[in-house]
Protein backbone atom coordinates (compact mmCIF):
# COMPACT_ATOMS: atom_id res chain seq x y z
CA UNK A 1 0.00 0.00 0.00
CA UNK A 2 1.37 3.75 -1.09
CA UNK A 3 1.71 6.69 1.33
CA UNK A 4 -1.02 7.56 -1.02
CA UNK A 5 -4.38 6.68 -0.87
CA UNK A 6 -7.73 6.29 -1.96
CA UNK A 7 -10.58 9.46 -0.66
CA UNK A 8 -13.32 7.53 -0.13
CA UNK A 9 -16.98 8.24 -2.24
CA UNK A 10 -19.56 10.40 -1.48
CA UNK A 11 -19.77 13.42 0.29
CA UNK A 12 -17.32 14.48 2.93
CA UNK A 13 -16.38 16.92 5.73
CA UNK A 14 -12.63 17.97 5.72
CA UNK A 15 -11.55 18.88 9.11
CA UNK A 16 -8.31 21.62 9.59
CA UNK A 17 -5.87 21.32 12.12
CA UNK A 18 -7.32 20.38 15.56
CA UNK A 19 -3.63 20.69 17.57
CA UNK A 20 -5.01 19.15 20.92
CA UNK A 21 -8.65 21.19 20.88
CA UNK A 22 -10.72 17.85 21.68
CA UNK A 23 -13.71 20.02 23.17
CA UNK A 24 -13.59 21.89 19.85
CA UNK A 25 -13.57 18.85 18.03
CA UNK A 26 -15.86 17.18 19.59
CA UNK A 27 -18.37 20.24 19.22
CA UNK A 28 -17.89 20.49 15.45
CA UNK A 29 -18.38 17.10 14.97
CA UNK A 30 -21.40 17.35 16.96
CA UNK A 31 -22.36 20.58 14.60
CA UNK A 32 -21.33 18.50 11.27
CA UNK A 33 -24.04 15.59 12.37
CA UNK A 34 -21.85 12.95 13.52
CA UNK A 35 -23.05 11.04 16.74
CA UNK A 36 -20.11 9.80 19.06
CA UNK A 37 -19.06 6.63 16.78
CA UNK A 38 -18.90 8.84 14.10
CA UNK A 39 -22.17 7.71 12.61
CA UNK A 40 -23.86 10.35 10.03
CA UNK A 41 -27.46 10.43 9.12
CA UNK A 42 -26.37 10.97 5.43
CA UNK A 43 -23.55 8.99 5.33
CA UNK A 44 -20.99 11.25 5.44
CA UNK A 45 -17.43 10.41 5.85
CA UNK A 46 -14.84 12.67 7.95
CA UNK A 47 -11.25 13.25 6.85
CA UNK A 48 -8.51 14.80 8.86
CA UNK A 49 -5.69 16.86 6.98
CA UNK A 50 -3.59 16.67 10.05
CA UNK A 51 -1.80 18.41 13.09
CA UNK A 52 -4.29 16.68 15.53
CA UNK A 53 -1.45 17.53 18.44
CA UNK A 54 0.64 19.91 19.94
CA UNK A 55 0.08 23.55 21.89
CA UNK A 56 -3.73 22.42 22.83
CA UNK A 57 -4.95 20.96 26.21
CA UNK A 58 -5.99 17.43 25.31
CA UNK A 59 -3.61 15.96 22.38
CA UNK A 60 -4.33 12.76 24.09
CA UNK A 61 -7.80 12.81 23.61
CA UNK A 62 -7.70 14.30 20.31
CA UNK A 63 -5.86 11.07 18.30
CA UNK A 64 -7.56 8.60 20.63
CA UNK A 65 -10.55 9.83 18.83
CA UNK A 66 -9.25 10.39 15.39
CA UNK A 67 -7.88 6.57 15.97
CA UNK A 68 -11.19 5.54 16.60
CA UNK A 69 -13.23 6.90 13.91
CA UNK A 70 -10.20 5.88 11.19
CA UNK A 71 -9.98 1.88 12.53
CA UNK A 72 -13.87 1.98 12.14
CA UNK A 73 -14.01 2.83 9.21
CA UNK A 74 -15.71 6.38 9.53
CA UNK A 75 -13.07 8.80 9.04
CA UNK A 76 -10.00 8.45 6.83
CA UNK A 77 -6.90 11.06 7.54
CA UNK A 78 -3.76 11.92 6.40
CA UNK A 79 -0.37 12.83 8.58
CA UNK A 80 0.73 16.72 9.47
CA UNK A 81 4.15 17.88 10.42
CA UNK A 82 3.62 18.06 14.07
CA UNK A 83 2.78 14.10 13.63
CA UNK A 84 6.06 13.53 12.04
CA UNK A 85 8.09 15.45 14.45
CA UNK A 86 6.48 13.21 17.38
CA UNK A 87 7.19 9.82 15.19
CA UNK A 88 10.62 10.70 14.48
CA UNK A 89 11.17 11.66 18.55
CA UNK A 90 12.07 15.42 17.38
CA UNK A 91 11.10 17.58 20.27
CA UNK A 92 9.44 20.79 19.04
CA UNK A 93 7.73 23.58 20.28
CA UNK A 94 4.22 22.47 21.96
CA UNK A 95 4.68 18.83 22.24
CA UNK A 96 5.89 18.95 25.96
CA UNK A 97 2.46 16.56 26.34
CA UNK A 98 4.52 13.95 24.99
CA UNK A 99 8.37 14.49 25.23
CA UNK A 100 9.77 15.13 28.64
CA UNK A 101 12.50 17.38 27.05
CA UNK A 102 10.03 19.87 26.15
CA UNK A 103 7.72 20.12 29.15
CA UNK A 104 9.59 22.32 31.12
CA UNK A 105 9.94 24.42 28.57
CA UNK A 106 6.86 24.11 27.28
CA UNK A 107 5.05 25.15 30.18
CA UNK A 108 4.37 28.26 30.87
CA UNK A 109 3.08 28.86 27.70
CA UNK A 110 0.74 25.40 27.21
CA UNK A 111 -0.12 24.14 30.55
CA UNK A 112 -2.33 22.65 31.56
CA UNK A 113 -2.00 19.80 29.08
CA UNK A 114 -2.70 16.04 29.65
CA UNK A 115 0.01 13.65 29.28
CA UNK A 116 -0.37 10.16 28.13
CA UNK A 117 0.44 7.26 29.74
CA UNK A 118 3.23 4.63 28.32
CA UNK A 119 0.38 2.23 27.42
CA UNK A 120 -1.50 5.50 25.10
CA UNK A 121 2.11 6.20 23.89
CA UNK A 122 2.79 3.48 21.93
CA UNK A 123 -1.29 3.23 20.75
CA UNK A 124 -0.41 6.64 19.60
CA UNK A 125 3.28 5.96 17.87
CA UNK A 126 1.34 3.04 16.04
CA UNK A 127 -1.82 4.68 14.99
CA UNK A 128 0.38 7.06 13.27
CA UNK A 129 3.12 5.32 11.73
CA UNK A 130 -0.07 3.96 10.02
CA UNK A 131 -1.27 6.86 8.24
CA UNK A 132 -0.94 8.14 4.77
CA UNK A 133 0.91 11.28 3.44
CA UNK A 134 -1.95 11.78 0.76
CA UNK A 135 -5.35 11.26 -0.46
CA UNK A 136 -7.14 11.17 -3.88
CA UNK A 137 -9.97 10.90 -5.91
CA UNK A 138 -11.17 11.71 -9.26
CA UNK A 139 -12.17 15.18 -8.24
CA UNK A 140 -10.20 16.14 -4.86
CA UNK A 141 -6.74 15.80 -3.36
CA UNK A 142 -5.84 15.90 0.31
CA UNK A 143 -2.63 16.86 1.72
CA UNK A 144 -1.62 18.74 4.77
CA UNK A 145 0.78 21.30 3.19
CA UNK A 146 1.35 21.27 -0.54
CA UNK A 147 0.34 19.23 -3.54
CA UNK A 148 3.27 18.77 -5.68
CA UNK A 149 3.90 16.46 -9.00
CA UNK A 150 7.18 15.27 -8.37
CA UNK A 151 6.97 15.03 -4.66
CA UNK A 152 3.90 12.93 -4.90
CA UNK A 153 5.23 10.60 -7.71
CA UNK A 154 7.49 9.88 -4.92
CA UNK A 155 5.29 8.91 -2.38
CA UNK A 156 3.71 6.88 -4.36
CA UNK A 157 6.81 4.26 -4.48
CA UNK A 158 6.49 4.69 -0.88
CA UNK A 159 5.22 1.79 1.46
CA UNK A 160 2.92 2.24 4.22
CA UNK A 161 4.47 2.59 7.28
CA UNK A 162 7.47 4.09 5.89
CA UNK A 163 7.31 7.55 6.37
CA UNK A 164 9.97 7.75 9.59
CA UNK A 165 12.53 5.96 7.76
CA UNK A 166 12.46 7.41 4.37
CA UNK A 167 12.07 10.81 6.21
CA UNK A 168 15.30 10.01 8.06
CA UNK A 169 17.24 9.04 5.22
CA UNK A 170 16.57 12.50 3.54
CA UNK A 171 16.91 13.97 6.34
CA UNK A 172 20.84 12.21 7.11
CA UNK A 173 21.86 12.95 3.47
CA UNK A 174 20.94 16.86 3.71
CA UNK A 175 23.37 16.35 6.49
CA UNK A 176 26.07 14.12 5.04
CA UNK A 177 26.01 16.80 2.06
CA UNK A 178 26.54 19.54 4.13
CA UNK A 179 29.38 18.34 5.98
CA UNK A 180 31.17 17.76 2.94
CA UNK A 181 30.99 21.36 1.76
CA UNK A 182 31.85 22.74 5.05
CA UNK A 183 28.53 24.23 4.82
CA UNK A 184 27.71 22.46 8.34
CA UNK A 185 30.98 24.34 9.86
CA UNK A 186 29.70 27.06 8.28
CA UNK A 187 26.00 26.83 10.18
CA UNK A 188 28.10 25.77 13.64
CA UNK A 189 30.22 29.22 13.43
CA UNK A 190 27.19 31.03 12.99
CA UNK A 191 25.57 30.04 16.22
CA UNK A 192 28.44 30.13 17.89
CA UNK A 193 28.81 34.00 17.44
CA UNK A 194 25.22 34.44 18.59
CA UNK A 195 24.91 33.31 22.34
CA UNK A 196 21.27 33.78 22.60
CA UNK A 197 20.24 31.00 20.79
CA UNK A 198 17.20 30.84 18.21
CA UNK A 199 14.12 30.39 20.55
CA UNK A 200 14.44 33.52 22.65
CA UNK A 201 12.17 35.56 20.29
CA UNK A 202 13.37 38.68 22.07
CA UNK A 203 16.75 38.38 21.13
CA UNK A 204 16.67 38.44 17.14
CA UNK A 205 19.58 37.35 15.68
CA UNK A 206 21.61 38.50 12.12
CA UNK A 207 20.50 37.16 9.34
CA UNK A 208 22.50 33.40 9.28
CA UNK A 209 22.96 32.85 5.71
CA UNK A 210 24.82 29.22 6.18
CA UNK A 211 21.39 28.16 8.45
CA UNK A 212 19.28 29.69 5.89
CA UNK A 213 21.19 27.45 3.11
CA UNK A 214 20.79 24.47 4.92
CA UNK A 215 17.29 24.78 5.88
CA UNK A 216 16.15 25.44 2.86
CA UNK A 217 18.23 23.09 1.09
CA UNK A 218 16.79 20.43 3.30
CA UNK A 219 13.36 21.32 3.41
CA UNK A 220 13.44 20.89 -0.91
CA UNK A 221 15.69 17.60 -0.99
CA UNK A 222 13.08 15.92 1.48
CA UNK A 223 9.72 15.12 0.04
CA UNK A 224 7.87 13.85 2.65
CA UNK A 225 9.10 17.17 3.96
CA UNK A 226 7.76 19.17 1.16
CA UNK A 227 4.59 17.41 1.42
CA UNK A 228 3.92 18.01 5.25
CA UNK A 229 5.61 21.07 5.47
CA UNK A 230 5.46 22.97 2.13
CA UNK A 231 7.50 24.84 -0.62
CA UNK A 232 9.73 27.01 1.03
CA UNK A 233 13.12 29.30 -0.03
CA UNK A 234 15.67 31.26 1.20
CA UNK A 235 14.82 34.93 2.69
CA UNK A 236 15.96 37.76 3.53
CA UNK A 237 15.39 38.44 7.14
CA UNK A 238 14.75 36.62 10.52
CA UNK A 239 11.66 36.49 11.76
CA UNK A 240 10.68 34.08 14.86
CA UNK A 241 7.73 31.22 14.14
CA UNK A 242 7.04 28.49 16.02
CA UNK A 243 9.26 28.80 18.80
CA UNK A 244 12.54 29.89 17.28
CA UNK A 245 13.44 32.15 14.29
CA UNK A 246 13.66 31.37 10.77
CA UNK A 247 15.31 32.08 7.56
CA UNK A 248 13.22 30.98 4.88
CA UNK A 249 9.70 31.42 4.19
CA UNK A 250 6.98 29.38 2.84
CA UNK A 251 5.71 29.78 -0.51
CA UNK A 252 2.13 30.50 -2.15
CA UNK A 253 3.04 27.33 -3.92
CA UNK A 254 -0.94 27.09 -4.96
CA UNK A 255 -0.32 29.76 -7.10
CA UNK A 256 1.58 27.73 -9.56
CA UNK A 257 -0.54 24.85 -9.10
CA UNK A 258 -2.43 24.52 -12.49
CA UNK A 259 -4.05 21.01 -12.25
CA UNK A 260 -8.24 20.98 -12.64
CA UNK A 261 -8.58 18.79 -9.42
CA UNK A 262 -9.32 20.52 -6.47
CA UNK A 263 -7.29 20.46 -3.12
CA UNK A 264 -7.51 21.39 0.27
CA UNK A 265 -5.07 21.47 2.56
CA UNK A 266 -4.40 22.59 6.31
CA UNK A 267 -1.05 23.94 7.76
CA UNK A 268 -0.87 27.41 6.96
CA UNK A 269 -2.61 29.48 9.68
CA UNK A 270 -5.61 31.15 7.64
CA UNK A 271 -7.72 33.23 10.36
CA UNK A 272 -11.14 34.68 9.78
CA UNK A 273 -10.50 37.88 11.98
CA UNK A 274 -7.31 39.97 11.64
CA UNK A 275 -4.98 39.48 14.27
CA UNK A 276 -1.01 40.25 14.75
CA UNK A 277 0.36 37.12 13.87
CA UNK A 278 3.19 38.24 15.86
CA UNK A 279 1.00 37.59 19.12
CA UNK A 280 0.63 33.89 18.59
CA UNK A 281 4.35 33.39 17.51
CA UNK A 282 4.11 33.18 13.93
CA UNK A 283 6.12 36.05 12.30
CA UNK A 284 6.27 35.10 9.02
CA UNK A 285 4.16 36.66 6.20
CA UNK A 286 0.93 36.39 5.89
CA UNK A 287 0.38 34.08 2.83
CA UNK A 288 -3.36 34.71 2.97
CA UNK A 289 -2.83 38.51 3.60
CA UNK A 290 -4.67 39.76 0.05
CA UNK A 291 -7.69 36.54 0.04
CA UNK A 292 -11.06 36.82 1.36
CA UNK A 293 -10.63 34.28 4.26
CA UNK A 294 -13.39 32.13 3.15
CA UNK A 295 -12.14 32.07 -0.53
CA UNK A 296 -10.62 29.41 -2.66
CA UNK A 297 -6.97 30.30 -3.72
CA UNK A 298 -4.31 29.67 -6.30
CA UNK A 299 -3.92 30.31 -10.05
CA UNK A 300 -6.87 28.61 -10.56
CA UNK A 301 -8.71 28.92 -7.56
CA UNK A 302 -9.17 25.62 -6.89
CA UNK A 303 -6.77 25.55 -3.66
CA UNK A 304 -8.48 25.57 -0.16
CA UNK A 305 -6.89 25.94 3.24
CA UNK A 306 -9.13 24.48 6.08
CA UNK A 307 -6.70 25.42 8.90
CA UNK A 308 -8.33 28.61 10.97
CA UNK A 309 -5.95 28.75 13.57
CA UNK A 310 -7.35 26.39 16.46
CA UNK A 311 -3.27 26.30 17.36
CA UNK A 312 -3.63 29.32 18.44
CA UNK A 313 -6.51 28.89 21.21
CA UNK A 314 -3.18 28.96 23.99
CA UNK A 315 -3.03 32.55 23.88
CA UNK A 316 -6.89 33.56 24.60
CA UNK A 317 -6.41 30.96 27.19
CA UNK A 318 -3.67 32.92 28.45
CA UNK A 319 -5.17 36.52 27.98
CA UNK A 320 -8.54 35.40 29.55
CA UNK A 321 -10.27 36.30 26.90
CA UNK A 322 -13.16 34.18 24.98
CA UNK A 323 -11.71 31.10 23.83
CA UNK A 324 -12.37 30.63 19.98
CA UNK A 325 -13.32 34.16 19.40
CA UNK A 326 -10.25 34.54 16.64
CA UNK A 327 -8.80 31.21 16.37
CA UNK A 328 -11.45 28.23 15.50
CA UNK A 329 -11.73 25.27 14.43
CA UNK A 330 -13.48 24.39 11.41
CA UNK A 331 -14.59 21.69 8.29
CA UNK A 332 -14.90 21.97 4.83
CA UNK A 333 -18.04 20.26 3.22
CA UNK A 334 -17.68 18.38 -0.24
CA UNK A 335 -19.03 18.83 -2.47
CA UNK A 336 -21.19 21.71 -1.05
CA UNK A 337 -18.05 23.91 -0.50
CA UNK A 338 -19.56 24.90 3.05
CA UNK A 339 -17.39 25.86 6.02
CA UNK A 340 -18.95 24.82 9.37
CA UNK A 341 -17.30 25.79 12.57
CA UNK A 342 -16.87 24.73 16.21
CA UNK A 343 -19.21 27.32 17.54
CA UNK A 344 -22.14 26.28 14.86
CA UNK A 345 -21.41 28.81 12.41
CA UNK A 346 -21.80 28.25 8.74
CA UNK A 347 -20.84 30.09 5.51
CA UNK A 348 -20.84 29.59 1.67
CA UNK A 349 -17.04 29.54 0.07
CA UNK A 350 -16.45 32.27 -2.39
CA UNK A 351 -14.22 32.70 -5.75
CA UNK A 352 -14.42 28.29 -6.55
CA UNK A 353 -12.36 27.97 -9.65
CA UNK A 354 -12.34 31.62 -10.43
CA UNK A 355 -9.10 31.90 -11.45
CA UNK A 356 -9.41 35.00 -9.02
CA UNK A 357 -9.59 34.09 -5.61
CA UNK A 358 -8.46 37.09 -4.11
CA UNK A 359 -11.02 39.14 -2.00
CA UNK A 360 -11.43 42.83 -0.25
CA UNK A 361 -11.57 41.05 2.89
CA UNK A 362 -14.00 43.48 4.27
CA UNK A 363 -16.49 42.27 2.11
CA UNK A 364 -18.44 39.37 3.47
CA UNK A 365 -21.93 40.31 2.07
CA UNK A 366 -23.39 37.13 1.30
CA UNK A 367 -21.47 34.73 2.71
CA UNK A 368 -23.13 34.03 6.11
CA UNK A 369 -26.35 31.77 5.74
Amino acid sequence: MSLIQALPVGPLDIVGDIHGEYEALVNLLGHLGYDGQGHHPQERTLVFVGDFCDRGPNSPAVLALVQKLVSSGRAVAVLGNHEINLLREDAKDGAGWFFDAREEKDHEKYAPYHRPSPEERARIVAFLSSLPIGLERDDLRVIHAAWQADEIAIARTLPMGSVRERYDAWENESKRQAAENQMEQRMTAELERWEHGLENRHREPPFMHALADFDASKQMMNPLKVLTSGVERKGTTPFYASGKWRFVNRVQWWDEYQDDIAVVIGHYWRRVNKIDRAAIGKGDPDLFENTHPYAWHGKRGNVFCVDFSAGGRWTERKAGTVVGQDFKLAALQWPERVLRFDDGHTVNTQAFASYSAVRNIGDRRGLEE
